[in-house]
């Protein structure tokens, strides 16, 4: 069997979806790209059993046919070649491979692609539309604060919760979480799923610049996102999500406005003299100036600013890891944020002062203990 594809048209696929291959996969057939050619079409198929990627792309070809192509060995073969054809072909009885270009001949040892792990199919599922815009900022604005911790595995993912009048996405460590809201993302289906960080990640950096309709189906293992001539294939975790609405404050009577990147800037620059492990920075309020400190006493080093804020409320000092409001702030579009606490205590909330049309987003930190430090 024959093909023949555009170099750099192949090895632009190839990228889209090999983020998903293990460096030391369970199983060693998926270290090998699934092609399967069906004339003038192929599709590429990436897996980790956990997640699967598939895209499709012309060629030129008359036949059909399947072959699992060793992944590392063929992008880097196709990084290193310049734009032309590249012939493909494939010894179906041996699973040998030869590339053919202006350059010279390659030969590599293909497998048998029935032993490549079916692709689950979407059957009793709900659906829901999701711009790829939306899509993007709705996992920007939430990954970053889902858990990495193995024993906690429902925090391991976003969790979504599909209404008929909006959906939202939540990610949470236990130390911070994020509460992302649209209103123009809806479904029949009044349900929840939680797609894996993983899965999320390598949704994102396949997403298209450009906006496009992204589908969404879900069944009660499985999720599958489809885009352009792109599909993925992600299991769901299957765990109970922690109940975060009772997590969240509804009474704090002192709220801090304050211009966002001068506040993030802020608090980037006192972070490089806090201490390493905690990362606490102090936050005192008082009329309508905020005062930033951090001081590491095992290096004797410490640093503060002052900022001009609006503020109501009484007189307050609390501390925070910086780490994650510098992140929040980072995920943060509004010129001004809002941030809305009670007591040194008691979590505080940072939200954007302008929401988008539409949007709602509300982001949760712990606050730390204060050192005892003036």
């Amino acid at each position: 069997m024959k093909f023949v594809v555009s170099s750099s048209s192949l090895l632009k696929q190839l990228n889209s979806i090999s983020g998903v291959i293990a460096p030391n996969p369970i199983v060693p057939i998926l270290e090998n790209f699934l092609f399967e050619i069906d004339r003038d079409k192929l599709t590429i198929t990436a897996s980790d059993l956990q997640t699967s990627i598939i895209t499709e792309m012309q060629i030129e070809c008359k036949e059909k046919g399947n072959i699992a192509i060793p992944a590392k060995i063929l992008t880097e073969t196709l990084k290193n070649l310049p734009e032309q054809p590249v012939t493909f072909t494939i010894d179906e009885d041996t699973y040998s491979i030869e590339l053919s270009s202006d350059n010279g001949r390659y030969k590599l040892a293909g497998e048998n692609a029935t032993d490549f792990p079916k692709v689950p199919t979407v059957n009793k599922s709900y659906s829901a539309d999701i711009a790829s815009e939306v899509l993007n900022r709705a996992i920007a604005s939430t990954i970053f604060a889902s858990s990495t911790d193995e024993l906690r595995p429902a925090m391991n993912g976003i969790f979504i919760k599909f209404a008929d009048t909006n959906t939202t996405f939540v990610a949470t460590d236990g130390h911070r979480l994020v509460r992302f809201r649209r209103v123009d993302v809806v479904s029949d289906a009044d349900t929840s799923i939680i797609v894996p960080k993983k899965a999320f990640d390598l949704l994102k950096k396949s997403l298209p610049t450009e906006n496009t309709n992204v589908r969404l189906e879900f069944n009660p293992s499985n999720a599958f996102f489809s885009f352009n001539t792109t599909k993925m294939i992600c299991r769901l975790i299957d765990e109970r999500f922690p109940d975060y609405e009772n997590a969240i404050p509804v009474d704090n009577p002192n709220i801090l406005v304050i211009d966002r990147l001068e506040f993030l800037n802020s608090l980037r620059r006192i972070d490089i003299y806090s201490n390493k492990i905690t990362n606490q920075v102090r936050l005192k309020i008082s009329g309508s100036e905020l005062q930033i400190s951090a001081e590491d006493l095992d290096f004797s080093n410490e640093a503060n600013e002052r900022l001009a804020c609006d503020y109501e409320g009484d007189d307050l000092e609390i501390g925070f890891n910086a780490k994650f409001i510098i992140q929040m702030l980072g995920n943060i579009d509004s010129k001004t944020v809002k941030l809305s606490m009670s007591a040194p205590n008691r979590a505080g909330l940072i939200s954007p002062n302008e929401n988008l049309v539409g949007e709602d987003i509300l982001m949760l930190v712990m606050p730390v203990m204060l050192n005892n430090y003036a």
